[in-house]
């Protein structure tokens, strides 16, 4: 390998590094709904690897084989192969990729799911409304109300009730979870959970405007006795 492909090589590999981290990156989850996303996607990634080497190598012996064969036997060998191809390409492996996908991603998905917990704090409610182009929350109870600003406690599930002023958009905050669309007249509820502070970044995943770019909100995961200082001063402030 020459000195251009080795640097090009390292180039690459740079660039997909880069994102498997970060503020927003599905690949550095934060939180067990974005941990069963992302070994889901790892899964998918390996498998796909594996089949493509696998078809390569497939095309390869079978493009070896063929110019070593005289027509009449490499014309055999054709249809036969191609029927092989047709079964186990067009519906063995395809079987078998949809139902692994659906065995080992509908637990993934069961986390986003608002369902009863057994013990522990009951999740925190918090409303979002979407609308061109901020996010609008609404913590009940307490009367603290945040813009483009989403602030929760490590370790507490937490459930997000979605729904929007104007056009569907689409709340999501990688590191934490998946996404849930927000539409007008409907409100959808998604779980997620923090399991470390820090700052991470939410986004509007579904075009929805001239600034749908610009629909960005701050997600803040405190500690416990942090979370609930903040929420006292901010509901203290509300009253005043």
């Amino acid at each position: 390998m020459g000195p251009v492909a080795r640097a090009w090589l390292l180039v690459m590999a740079c660039v997909v590094l880069t994102g498997c981290s970060g503020a927003q990156s599905m690949l550095d989850p934060a939180g067990p709904s974005a941990l069963a996303i992302a070994q889901v996607w790892w899964w998918m990634l390996g498998v796909a690897t594996v089949v493509t080497l696998g078809m390569v190598a497939a095309w390869w012996l079978a493009m070896r084989r063929r110019r070593h064969s005289d027509d009449a036997v490499s014309d055999h060998l054709a249809t036969r192969d191609g029927l092989r191809w047709m079964v186990g390409g067009g519906i063995v492996l395809p079987t078998l990729a949809i139902t692994a996908l659906l065995i080992f991603g509908t637990p993934a998905g069961m986390h986003q799911l608002p369902l009863p917990l057994n013990g522990g704090a009951e999740p925190l409610r918090i409303n979002v409304q979407a609308r061109q182009w901020a996010w609008m929350l609404h913590y009940p109870g307490s009367g603290v109300r945040l813009q483009n600003e989403l602030r929760l406690p490590v370790g507490r599930p937490v459930d997000i009730h979605v729904e929007s002023e104007d056009v569907i958009h689409s709340f999501w905050v990688p590191r934490l979870g998946g996404k849930i669309d927000a539409i007008p007249g409907r409100t959808n509820i998604i779980r997620l959970q923090a399991d470390q502070a820090g700052r991470f970044r939410g986004q509007c995943a579904e075009f929805c405007g001239l600034n749908h770019a610009h629909m960005v909100m701050t997600v803040i995961a405190m500690p416990v006795a942090e979370f609930e200082t903040w929420q006292a001063a901010a509901r203290g402030a509300v009253h005043d």
